[in-house]
């Protein structure tokens, strides 16, 4: 276990506060262009594509997910998300929001990932071999040869709209702030 259990468990709470306070930030520190921004936002465009993937094929708490794009990463999610932060702080064009969007997925998002597979763990029996086969965050095993199809239900279901909805009001301001 990366971090301690109480840790992880106050840093979890702590989640949804670091979010107001990166976009804060965010919007503080801008300083984007337009090229920065044809830079950035391909980068991101990857990132909430991998989300969509993923909330597609995730029926959480009821099935264990192992196709798609958790067939490659137990993690699909953090990893958009973590592509959207990337293409984000490229169209700012600021290296503190870099190591600001870095230091919250370090000391905020790891805990809660490491709390969510230990919840899966409790509730899965099969998570274990799932995690010995597949990779957390980066891919660099053969993918595990899972069933699975993508259900826009699921993605329905998991709101995965509302990341697309925050990223556009992102990058109108960020366009706003650039013309």
């Amino acid at each position: 276990m990366l971090f301690p259990k109480p840790y992880a468990d106050v840093v979890a709470k702590l989640r949804v506060p670091s979010g107001f306070l990166l976009v804060i930030a965010f919007a503080w520190l801008a300083a984007p262009t337009l090229h920065s921004l044809a830079i950035g936002a391909p980068v991101s465009l990857v990132g909430l594509w991998l989300r969509a993937w993923a909330a597609g094929h995730l029926a959480k708490n009821q099935q264990l997910a192992a196709g798609g794009p958790y067939a490659y990463v137990r993690n699909p999610l953090y990893g958009g998300t973590l592509l959207v932060a990337a293409g984000l702080v490229i169209a700012t064009r600021r290296v503190e929001l870099a190591v600001l969007f870095g230091a919250v997925f370090l000391l905020v998002y790891l805990p809660v990932i490491q709390n969510e597979e230990q919840h899966l763990r409790n509730i899965f029996p099969g998570y274990a071999l799932y995690a010995e086969q597949v990779p957390a965050l980066i891919p660099y095993k053969a993918p595990l040869r899972a069933p699975g199809r993508f259900r826009s239900e699921l993605y329905m279901r998991n709101q995965e709209y509302q990341a697309v909805l925050g990223y556009l009001a992102g990058l109108l301001y960020l366009i706003w702030k650039a013309i």
